[in-house]
């Protein structure tokens, strides 16, 4: 046997600065301190007679050398869990990490989790929910539920499934529908438009081009939020209209906290996706959880 495999301790250490680009984000994954992840990466050089990295203002950045061994250990650990997977897969009971944006998570997610947990007891989901697009290792988690993703992650591990589309439309307070008394869509731009910083192709504007109407800059009154959650608080409190897709509006809606001025519906507007890699020991777990989620885009 190869005298070299005495290095794997190393190698561990080194794929996850490089996935990381860093010694301090490594040393967290790892749960060590960044002083062992650097003499770790260090005694590797040493042994190794080269660079792997050089620093660039806080990040660490693979040199050429680097880059072809990351490559390499990167493929190699792969098949590795893929072989303790295949041994070593989970039952369907037992916990479930999923990670997701903070509007899917509170709008649409957690009030329809209990039906899963009743039907389910014995897998305990915990929901991460961030705004930042999801880290392309999913070390701790298993399922990922994002919306309008163009990346695709890394598509030689993780697979994509749709898990609905949804057109955006228009919501206000009941109290600012009374007293404006909407006719014509042109009347919303009397209004504050709350609208999320990066909305890109669901935005206001796009909306107004769909109703052929003529919208100047301006004279328009914009906030600005990062979340869909937060404009449709910031909608039924009574300030101004947002764009959201009808199944994070519905509930406020039943309760006469938020009405339709207008029916017009701006497509395509959110995509959601669900990520998850098709070699993971919890598939079984996985499968379960994906199943009941297209249940409930069905009702």
């Amino acid at each position: 046997m190869d005298k070299r495999l005495r290095w794997l301790s190393g190698l561990r250490y080194f794929e996850v600065s490089a996935r990381l680009g860093s010694y301090t984000k490594a040393a967290r994954e790892l749960c060590v301190s960044q002083a062992a992840v650097s003499q770790k990466i260090r005694q590797l050089e040493e042994a190794l007679d080269c660079k792997l990295f050089v620093r660039h203002k806080r990040d660490m950045r693979l040199t050429r050398k680097g880059e072809i061994l990351f490559e390499r250990v990167n493929d190699g650990f792969g098949q590795i869990i893929s072989g303790l997977n295949t041994i070593q897969s989970e039952p369907v009971e037992g916990p479930l990490e999923v990670y997701t944006t903070p509007s899917f998570a509170s709008r649409w997610l957690m009030p329809k989790l209990w039906k899963f947990t009743m039907r389910y007891p014995k897998i305990q989901v915990r929901v991460y929910s961030c705004c930042e697009i999801p880290d392309q290792d999913y070390t701790r988690v298993d399922v990922a539920i994002w919306q309008n993703l163009i990346t695709e992650l890394d598509n030689r591990r993780f697979h994509k499934e749709l898990l609905f589309e949804e057109a955006l439309i228009p919501f206000c307070s009941p109290e600012l529908a009374e007293s404006i008394k909407f006719t014509t869509p042109e009347q919303l731009l009397k209004c504050w438009l709350i609208e999320g910083i990066d909305a890109q192709h669901t935005s206001w504007q796009h909306w107004f081009q769909v109703a052929g109407v003529a919208m100047s800059g301006e004279d328009v009154m914009w906030m600005e939020v990062t979340t869909f959650d937060m404009a449709l608080n910031a909608v039924a409190a009574g300030h101004g209209a947002c764009l959201a897709p009808l199944s994070f509006a519905d509930d406020f809606i039943e309760r006469g906290l938020l009405v339709k001025p207008f029916d017009i519906a701006l497509t395509p507007g959110l995509r959601f996706d669900i990520w998850h890699d098709p070699e993971s020991s919890r598939l079984a777990r996985i499968e379960v959880f994906k199943n009941w989620l297209r249940e409930e885009t069905d009702t």
